[in-house]
């Protein structure tokens, strides 16, 4: 679909990815691609509430993916799937559009990943991992104010495998006002 236009067909062809590589990184400048995504995401009002914590780091992504479990109440599994990095995006909440600055930045970071030959998903319970008491530690040891909550993780890395097939779209979707 839209093959004639890039930016399209990724926006179109880009899927979840629930199976990683692990033993295989993800280039820095791939890396940077995608933080660059993220970063010129559209904000309320021009004023980039957001940031963008990395995390390579075995253990931190361990911690993180075990505190994530335990907030789904699924402490057997691993909520980020083997990815070799998480990129967990914090917005400053004092900002009133701080969900959707998130949810933009992580969006662009999605499609970006996959325009790079990345697999990429979004996780939820970010907020609850960095409102809770170990999240707090993590935050205030990463010098980020508390005003700053979590939107959401961005997962990337090797997909294992092929991308998923795209489910057809709803016909009930798109509503004509002419």
């Amino acid at each position: 679909m839209y093959e004639e236009n890039a930016v399209i067909h990724a926006l179109c062809s880009r899927r979840s990815v629930r199976s990683y590589d692990s033993s295989r990184p993800v280039e820095q400048e791939k890396l940077d691609a995608i933080l660059a995504a993220g970063q010129y995401a559209p904000t309320g009002m021009n004023q980039m509430p957001t940031k963008f914590v990395v995390v390579r780091n075995r253990e931190v992504l361990q911690q993180l993916s075990k505190q994530n479990a335990a907030i789904m109440g699924k402490e057997d599994v691993d909520p980020f799937y083997g990815a070799p990095v998480a990129i967990a995006v914090l917005v400053d909440a004092s900002v009133h559009t701080w969900v959707e600055d998130g949810s933009l930045a992580i969006g662009a970071m999605l499609d970006a990943a996959y325009a790079v030959g990345l697999g990429s998903c979004w996780i939820h319970r970010a907020k609850e991992t960095f409102d809770s008491a170990a999240g707090k530690e993590l935050l205030q040891k990463w010098g980020i104010p508390d005003t700053y909550r979590g939107v959401g993780f961005c997962i990337v890395g090797y997909a294992n495998g092929e991308l998923p097939e795209a489910k057809p779209r709803r016909a009930d979707q798109i509503i004509w006002v002419d």
